[in-house]
């Protein structure tokens, strides 16, 4: 009982120990064993691994490909306008050891401020070597694979890869938005303006033309209303010159009768002339058997 009890802590001590000596490595992990600071190993194959406790120490980094965002930077193409520019990268560690003496004990939070900085270097010489139409174009996917090549030499010297480099933004500066909004906006009142323009200019030629044919119509309509009225009065002329020479007696009477009827009209008419005049001719002849007026006499004739 007594060497049970003794034997109960000195299992315990040696799984204590043993669990401290063995390490799992990850297929999704570089691991570096260091003994007292410096690597003695670099192991890429997952499984299960020993170590000396209190002697070697284990690193770990992420094999997988690892995003980053750099902050908004102001980059200045050839045609000096100025552009604010977000970039984000994919990268990964491809030499565990050369990047541990490259970044120390920071890991992978102390190289992300570096590869920033190479890729802010990168975008201000390769942007800044095109005008800011190539940036903002469709065809500046060769522009991020120029960034990209470049910034992978760098980045071989902290054990690192980038993998690809992209462009998310690219716009004008907030304090230059409002003037080239003002630039477009006055461009669109210009074009619309000129379009106004035409736009009357067309009206007023169709409105002339149509104005134009009017006054033709109406002109020719007018010619042969003429035409025909000269030749229906030239037809009545006729007419009334053949009923003439037919009959004068009954021509005279007719033409008589017309004038009685278009001048004796109403209820209150009155006519003061001579007794001896031919328009009373056949008046006269119509009183003849009641007796005529006295000579020098004025008949007054209403109606």
């Amino acid at each position: 009982m007594k060497r049970l009890q003794f034997l109960l802590p000195v299992l315990a001590v040696i799984l204590i120990i043993l669990s401290s000596a063995v390490y799992i490595v990850d297929e999704r992990e570089k691991v570096l064993r260091l003994w007292f600071g410096e690597v003695t190993a670099e192991i890429t194959d997952p499984g299960l691994y020993f170590k000396i406790p209190m002697f070697h120490e284990i690193i770990k980094y992420d094999d997988r490909i690892l995003a980053m965002d750099t902050q908004p930077l102001e980059v200045t193409p050839l045609d000096d306008r100025r552009l604010v520019v977000d970039a984000f990268a994919r990268w990964r560690i491809s030499d565990a050891k050369t990047f541990r003496r490259a970044v120390g004990v920071g890991g992978v939070d102390g190289a992300r401020p570096r590869l920033e900085r190479i890729l802010n270097a990168e975008l201000r010489e390769v942007l800044g070597s095109v005008t800011s139409g190539a940036v903002l174009s469709a065809d500046r996917v060769s522009l991020m694979n120029r960034i990209r090549d470049q910034s992978r030499s760098e980045a071989a010297s902290l054990g690192v890869e980038i993998v690809d480099v992209r462009i998310k933004r690219a716009d004008l500066p907030t304090q230059n938005l409002e003037a080239t909004f003002e630039r477009m906006r006055a461009e669109r009142e210009r074009e619309a303006a000129d379009e106004i323009a035409r736009g009357n200019e067309a009206a007023q030629r169709v409105r002339a033309q149509a104005d134009r044919t009017v006054v033709e119509t109406v002109s020719e309509a007018q010619k042969n209303s003429d035409i025909i009225r000269g030749e229906a009065d030239a037809a009545r002329n006729a007419i009334f010159a053949g009923a003439f020479g037919r009959d004068e007696e009954f021509f005279a009477f007719y033409r008589s009768l017309s004038a009685y009827e278009k001048s004796l009209v109403g209820n209150n008419t009155s006519m003061v002339m001579s007794p001896n005049s031919e328009f009373f001719n056949y008046l006269k002849n119509g009183l003849g058997t009641e007796g005529s007026a006295s000579a020098g006499q004025t008949p007054a004739i209403g109606q």
